[in-house]
């Protein structure tokens, strides 16, 4: 391809013969005498090349390449002389010189060289045009984007990480991560670490940050890991969105799909974000209750993430997986010897907490000795591991869960009346999906989205008679079952809608009917489009039937909006 060359040499037979030779090539080719009759051209046209003679009168060819990097141009020099030292040589390498040819310069020497010299300059032009669009697309995300190297050190952030986190590209470029204003709360630096560690992707969604002063964010953070094109794994990316304006408008609008990892609008989801919200800084302990599946281990998370303790550990101990004398060594730890298969010191659950949150699973289910163990800890903050008399302190936050009902086991005298009051200092009761039914169908578009990721299908959306018997169906297994109805649909799914064939075997018919046909059907319908301010597809999922199927019931009974509603 021809290029713009530049020859600087006070001989003018050198300058016509490598005019002549490379012109002869296709190239455009111009020529200057002297050093300031090279600058006056590289002043006012572009040069792909410029071969230059180290000697140039009272100036030098070094002088003109310092000049050409002084500006910044992107011109590759090949430097030439009819007498060579090591020492120019070098100067001419150590200040940007592509290569250096001694005189007499051979014919076939210049071919090769300046071939040379112009394939590296369309191999840098390329590498500039591909930084360029980069760094335009990396300006014009709105979205905080850091990167990092293996060692957690920054390796390139935008303008929206340096508003975000409060610092300048210039001044934080190598730096490690982890000194970076605290803005996550250390949440930033454990996604990232884990994503080098794992080499995968990672996603917090919604996680809150109080800086210094108090103030809180609500942030979404992702990552991905750096891979090059030979499949090198060079680091990780971090996207923060900044997503507090958009929770408090929901707050407002009381309409947050969703908290944390927790999918739901009804009201009473509402309530429990509200709620968790409040324990935020409250260091007392929660009693999460609830039916089977309903996603109790999910607000204890929320708890523990939304507090002040979120960059501690959290450490999840299900009470009913493990026995009695196990249960005791896995919450309070033992010492070598302790009992037989004891062969070395064990550190139990609630040191591992120490400084974060501790969440004991089917509370219910504890003996009345680890019951009372357990009193002893809340009241004292402080234990002995099994085998040893040395009490150990901990400073650790206690949620527990459960699906029983205390209160009955404690009049049964099956669970200890102390210890259910000192657990339920605040109680979160979540419903069964069988009472929010209006949050069925947008947990059914998150399921469809998280199993379309996990077996890479592109099912796009559910039928009107699958959201039908999902409506008219009690759920006894709560957003457990819907979630494993769904991983099999999606799973059996060859189509891009979600049909009752997909279902499992126990949807083969809807169970109960919602709205009935006669005049009680016509009465319910109208009190849910008034509730609703006559919205249909909300009064549907007030009443759980499907949105064809209330525009049915309307036309059916003949409904109209009163104009004075």
């Amino acid at each position: 391809m021809p290029a713009s060359i530049l020859i600087v040499d006070d001989e003018e037979s050198i300058r016509y013969t490598f005019k002549s030779f490379l012109s002869d090539e296709g190239h455009d080719v111009s020529t200057a005498v002297s050093y300031d009759e090279a600058v006056e051209k590289i002043s006012q046209s572009h040069f792909d090349l410029i071969i230059a003679d180290i000697l140039l009168g009272g100036t030098t060819g070094i002088d003109l390449l310092r000049e050409i990097r002084n500006r910044q141009l992107s011109s590759i020099v090949v430097m030439i002389t009819g007498a060579p030292k090591i020492e120019t040589a070098a100067e001419a390498v150590r200040m940007g010189a592509f290569d250096y040819i001694p005189k007499p310069v051979v014919l076939e020497t210049l071919l090769q060289v300046t071939q040379r010299a112009l394939a590296h300059k369309a191999l840098q032009d390329e590498g500039e045009r591909y930084r360029t669009h980069l760094d335009a697309i990396f300006r014009s995300v709105k979205d905080a984007v850091v990167t990092v190297d293996r060692d957690l050190c920054i390796a390139e952030m935008n303008e929206a990480a340096c508003d975000l986190y409060g610092c300048s590209r210039e001044d934080t470029l190598g730096k490690p991560f982890p000194k970076m204003h605290p803005l996550c709360d250390g949440k930033c630096t454990k996604i990232l670490s884990d994503t080098i560690a794992k080499q995968a992707p990672m996603e917090m969604a919604r996680v809150v940050s109080r800086e210094d002063l108090g103030a809180a964010r609500v942030l979404s953070l992702s990552t991905a890991p750096l891979i090059d094109r030979y499949g090198v794994f060079l680091g990780a990316v971090l996207v923060v969105r900044d997503e507090t304006r958009l929770d408090a408008l929901e707050r407002d609008l009381q309409g947050r799909r969703q908290f944390h990892n927790i999918i739901g609008r009804n009201e009473a989801m509402q309530r429990i974000y509200a709620l968790i919200e409040d324990l935020a800084d409250v260091e007392t302990t929660v009693l999460i209750t609830g039916e089977s599946g309903t996603g109790k281990e999910l607000v204890a998370e929320a708890v523990h993430y939304q507090g002040t303790r979120s960059d501690k550990p959290l450490v999840k101990v299900n009470c009913t997986a493990l026995s009695e004398n196990l249960l005791e060594s896995e919450l309070f730890g033992h010492v070598k010897g302790a009992f037989t298969g004891a062969i070395h010191n064990k550190i139990g659950r609630f040191q591992r907490a120490d400084g974060g949150t501790i969440f004991l699973d089917e509370i219910g289910d504890m003996s009345s000795q680890m019951q009372l163990r357990l009193l002893r800890v809340l009241q004292a903050r402080e234990f002995e591991r099994v085998g040893e008399s040395v009490p150990i302190r901990v400073d650790v936050r206690v949620v527990a869960a459960t699906n029983q009902d205390l209160e009955e086991k404690v009049r049964r005298g099956e669970f200890r009346e102390d210890l259910y009051y000192r657990l339920k200092v605040v109680e979160i009761w979540l419903p069964p999906l069988e009472k929010r039914l209006d949050d069925l169908p947008l947990l059914v578009d998150h399921f469809l989205e998280k199993f379309n990721r996990k077996f890479n299908k592109k099912v796009s959306s559910v039928s009107d008679a699958v959201l039908d018997r999902f409506m008219a169906y009690p759920w006894p297994g709560n957003v457990r079952e819907l979630e494993h109805a769904m991983e099999h649909a999606v799973l059996l799914s060859r189509q891009p809608t979600l049909t009752p064939e997909h279902l499992p075997r126990q949807f083969g018919r809807a169970r109960r009917e919602t709205v009935s046909g006669g005049a009680d059907g016509r009465e319910a319908i109208v009190d849910a489009l008034r509730k609703s301010g006559w919205n249909k597809a909300r009064a549907a999922r007030m009443l759980g039937i499907s949105r064809r199927t209330i525009y049915r019931r309307i036309d059916e009974h003949k409904i109209r909006k009163d104009p004075s509603e």
